[in-house]
């Protein structure tokens, strides 16, 4: 059996809370091995919603779930997390979440700077979530940066907060935002210790002997390909690699234990926040796309873009990222469209192109080329074979694969976890 690494393939919010809760139900451990709780996962199941953003999916199933040292972690937002679940009745305790002990913490000073930059961007700007996500990776890049195993240690704190409030203040200042004071942020941390630090260990000692002994293992990715840091459409982007190959170092396993790779998407576009989408529309049918497809971000709340499925964009994404299948989520959604739009690529300056550019003002410039389909009269919503789904769906299903170069592995046809086409099993590698 393989392992098997979850990532979405466009933009974020394509669904990959329900594949990786339906995923989950068969593996023995979940791993959040990248970003932070800028990332929102929701899963429904039966009565109950529940709406994840640090905590692995598998919690949920009642399966360990591990936040690798890839991920940066707010400690405030995920004690605040626990406790909402545990009020939904899930149980989160050190037995059942295990968290790396060199993962990077996130600081009320994080958060502050983020806003202030973005709000000193003016039109310019990014669509940051605000949550300090990109503050903290950059301390770590810069060796400045407070881990979870530091918490144990209030003498590395105190030297540690020395060095972080000379860079941060300094800056603050200079955006018109009051400095921070050393000693509120020490008694903050040495407050937290004792909660955070039950559930830290080597969490790559684990996995490793997991792994040998023959278990499961289910890597859950936030965002998406085109929000890497490398691969995306940058600077739009978030402040992590997003791509297949961070589950290795972003969880501590060898790239062989990765396994099955399974990209994400949805049956058509949306994107939160600022940054170039080829396809979007901003007529009636984006609305109508919108309203179905009930397209509000899990942690923003900001209603997501929407527009035509962008298939050299998740081509682009296949390619970078190694997907050896896709997940097509949201099929339902386009149920009674007469007419349906693919993306084959893109006009930048009159010529022809399959791949969105690296250069911001290229991306910006690039017009959608479109393959029309029509569209199907039948209901796909809960549709759990090939058979159950109109013809013209099918068709419109096919031809994807064709475009992005790699077959569809399963089809979502509504929220709920049982409504799914399983055409391969990610497990059997």
């Amino acid at each position: 059996m393989a392992n098997v690494a979850v990532i979405g393939a466009q933009w974020g919010d394509e669904g990959k809370g329900k594949v990786v809760d339906w995923l989950a139900s068969r593996a023995d451990v979940v791993v959040r091995f990248q970003g932070g709780h800028n990332a929102g996962h929701t899963l429904v199941v039966g009565d109950q919603t529940y709406k994840l953003s640090l905590l692995p999916s598998g919690l949920v199933r009642g399966k360990l779930g591990v936040i690798g040292n890839g991920v940066v972690v707010d400690p405030d937002a995920l004690l605040s997390e626990i406790a909402r679940v545990t009020a939904q009745g899930l149980k989160v305790t050190p037995e059942t979440l295990r968290i790396a002990e060199n993962a990077v913490l996130i600081l009320p000073l994080h958060p502050a700077l983020d806003k202030a930059r973005e709000e000193a961007r003016g039109a310019a700007k990014i669509g940051t979530t605000g949550r300090g996500i990109g503050p903290a990776y950059e301390d770590k890049v810069a060796r400045r940066a407070i881990r979870v195993a530091d918490l144990a240690e209030p003498e590395t704190l105190s030297h540690k907060l020395d060095e972080l409030l000379l860079h941060y203040n300094t800056l603050l200042r200079g955006l018109g935002v009051a400095p921070f004071e050393k000693q509120a942020l020490l008694d903050g941390l040495l407050k937290l210790a004792p909660q955070i630090l039950p559930f830290a260990e080597p969490v790559w000692e684990r996995l490793d002997e997991l792994r040998r002994s023959g278990k499961r293992i289910l890597f859950e990715g936030a965002q998406a390909v085109m929000l890497d840091v490398d691969h995306g459409t940058y600077p739009f982007v978030t402040s992590s690699n997003t791509v297949a190959a961070t589950a290795s170092s972003g969880a501590g396993v060898g790239p062989n234990a990765v396994g099955f790779v399974l990209g994400i998407a949805k049956a058509y576009s949306t994107r939160v926040g600022s940054g170039p989408f080829p396809t979007e529309l901003s007529d009636e049918i984006g609305q109508l796309l919108g309203d179905r497809g009930h397209e509000f971000g899990t942690v923003t709340g900001r209603r997501r873009r929407c527009g035509w499925f962008d298939a050299a964009l998740v081509r682009q994404a296949i390619k970078v990222s190694g997907i050896q299948g896709l997940a097509l989520t949201k099929l339902d959604v386009l149920d009674g469209l007469k007419e349906l739009k693919i993306c084959i690529g893109y006009r930048i300056d009159g010529a022809f192109s399959r791949h969105l550019p690296a250069a911001p003002g290229a991306q910006a410039a690039a017009v959608p080329e479109y393959e029309t389909m029509e569209g199907w009269s039948g209901s796909s919503r809960g549709a759990r074979s090939w058979a159950d789904l109109p013809a013209r769906a099918v068709k419109y299903v096919r031809r994807i694969e064709e475009l992005v170069e790699a077959p569809v592995t399963l089809v979502s046809t509504s929220p709920e976890r049982d409504d799914t086409i399983m055409v391969r099993d990610p497990f059997e590698g």
